[in-house]
This record gives C-alpha cells, structure tokens and sequence, in this order.
C-alpha cells in the first residue's frame, strides 16, 4: 500500500482531502516559499476535523522562507511553535535545520527532539542540501527521527529516482523515506516503484 501525503495551504482542502481518503496531511502555510508554519489557529481547527479518521496530521515548522540556516532567535521560534502545535493537536512534525556548510545542525536536531516529545518527526527536504546523506540518515537515526522527505536533487531537476534508490536501500529497516517535489496523482505510483519506497508526497497526488 502507498502513504500519500497531501501537502495543503491551511485549513481549506482539509475536508476534501479526508473526505478522498488521504493518509495522511502536511499543514503548511506559505507554499509560495517552500512551507512555513501554520497558526495555531488553522492546526487546531484541522486536527479538530480529522479527529479520529484514518487520515493523520503533519505540521511544518518552519519559521521563514529561504535557508535552514537558523539563528538562536529563530530556534527558540520553533521550540516555542512545536510546543503550540502539540498543544493545538498535531500528530506529527515536519523539521529540519542546517549549519552553514549544510550538515545537520546536530545541536538544533537535539534540542528540537527533546520539544517534539516523542511525536513522530520527519527531517524536511533540507536533506537534499546535505553532501554526506547516508552520514545524515545515521545521525537523524540516531535521533530518533522516523522520517526523511527527499527530491534527491534541486527541486527545479526531475526526481532523482536512481540516487533516492540508494539511499532507500541504504535506510531500510532504520528510517522511513519519504518522496516529493513534481509527484503527482498521475506519477506516484511509478516513483514509488523506481524508488523503493512506498510513502509519497505532494500538492497533487489527488485527483482534481
């Protein structure tokens, strides 16, 4: 069976989104920028919907556009959001941070974890910005991270089906791979095939 992740712009596809039978949402705001995260407001209200569907939520947090270069004052914003997101609902959380020569900032990594508190979290597609991956996995691993959403290139390139497959292979068994950026309802199920995985993610990997 394939997971589809819907990735959504606040509240409003939620309930078409559950109504289709989506496994699970990822609640963002800003997609222009990439994602960023949503009101406490707007996570409240969908995981107030979604109750006790199959569907599951997902929320990004992410404090800007750009980079995922992030400054003291920028990681006390994602503590403090993560801690409001689990208080407004949220059954999983979408993060990542980088240090200046794109590696995982391990000291953000630990402080973000211990705020998560124990909820499922997944490293976001700033894991394509990292030379070392399979270094990476070892250490989001070693962390406790249960999932890595990748492109496996820059989003402006195809899916980067044959290096995904790789490290597919290589994190089997240890952490989840998750596939986005230019997967559709109509390709999904081909990349999954190609990559090794069977969780997919997108803005339109339902129908119209």
């Amino acid at each position: 069976m394939i997971i589809r992740e819907l990735c959504v712009e606040n509240f409003t596809k939620i309930p078409r989104a559950v109504a289709a039978g989506v496994e699970r949402i990822e609640l963002c705001d800003n997609l222009a920028v990439g994602g960023t995260t949503p009101s406490y407001g707007v996570i409240q209200q969908a995981a107030e919907f979604i109750g006790d569907q199959k569907t599951t939520l997902a929320v990004i947090i992410r404090p800007r556009g750009g980079n995922f270069v992030y400054n003291s004052y920028e990681l006390k914003i994602m503590e403090n959001d993560i801690l409001k997101a689990i208080e407004a609902g949220a059954q999983n959380l979408v993060w990542g941070a980088l240090t200046e020569d794109n590696k995982i900032d391990t000291e953000a990594l630990e402080t973000l974890m211990v705020a998560s508190q124990g909820l499922p979290v997944t490293f976001h597609m700033a894991f394509d910005e990292i030379e070392d991956q399979y270094e990476a996995i070892d250490t989001l691993v070693e962390a406790g991270v249960e999932k890595i959403l990748m492109h496996g290139d820059s989003l402006d390139k195809p899916l980067n089906t044959a290096k995904i497959a790789e490290l597919v292979q290589y994190a089997q068994g240890k952490i989840t791979i998750i596939i986005g950026g230019g997967v559709t309802v109509d390709n999904f199920e081909e990349y999954a095939a190609l990559t090794g995985t069977n969780f997919v993610h997108g803005t339109k990997i339902l129908s119209e």
